[in-house]
């Protein structure tokens, strides 16, 4: 059986979405060029969705280990452009890529503050 504690519906307008954990999800199918994907079913708002679907992975033609030595590369400091010669992509691609994962992880940051028991805003509502 695969732990899906760490997934959360992707459909903002489900009841349970972003609650990880909440036992709504199953995997209905695999997905990809070797099955290796799971596709996530919502039981409460019958939904799919791919457990890469919220994301840096998510519709990335790349393999999970390229993207990743990407972030790696730019979280370092390497420039643009010394990452793709280094990896041996275009120069383009890791500007991409560093955008996709900054963005995610400024919406992240932002969840984060607006749940926060911290932030007065949050317990006014």
């Amino acid at each position: 059986m695969d732990d899906l504690s760490r997934f959360c519906c992707q459909n903002s307008r489900c009841v349970a979405w972003g609650t990880r954990g909440g036992g709504n999800l199953s995997v209905c199918a695999r997905i990809g060029k070797h099955n290796a994907i799971r596709l996530l079913y919502c039981r409460l708002c019958k939904k799919r969705f791919s457990e890469n679907k919220g994301t840096v992975f998510y519709r990335s033609r790349l393999p999970k280990a390229k993207v990743i030595d990407i972030l790696h590369h730019v979280q370092e400091g390497c420039g643009m452009r010394q990452t793709g010669r280094l990896l041996k992509i275009k120069e383009e691609t890791v500007i991409r890529y560093a955008r996709k994962a900054g963005a995610h992880a400024q919406n992240l940051h932002q969840e984060l503050v607006a749940f926060s028991p911290a932030n007065p805003r949050a317990a006014t509502g």
